[in-house]
C-alpha cells in the first residue's frame, strides 16, 4: 500500500559526523536528514548542540 504525499512541512539538515558540522543548507559530503515533524527537528538539533556540534 503506498502512502499519500501530504503538504506537511519538511525540515532538513546536513550533517558532517567528520567535522562535527550541521548545516542548514545542502553541503557537499554531509549526510542529509529531514524531518516531518517540528518537534523531532527540535530534538535532532538538541543532540547536536548537546555534542556540541557547530551550526552553519
Amino acid at each position: 500500500m503506498e502512502k499519500a504525499m501530504t503538504n506537511e512541512p519538511l525540515w532538513r539538515v546536513w550533517v558532517d559526523t567528520q567535522r562535527r558540522i550541521v548545516s542548514f543548507h545542502e553541503e557537499e559530503g554531509c549526510k542529509l536528514l529531514e524531518f516531518r515533524s517540528r518537534e523531532m527537528f527540535l530534538s535532532c538539533v538538541d543532540q547536536y548542540t548537546c555534542k556540541q556540534y557547530r551550526y552553519q
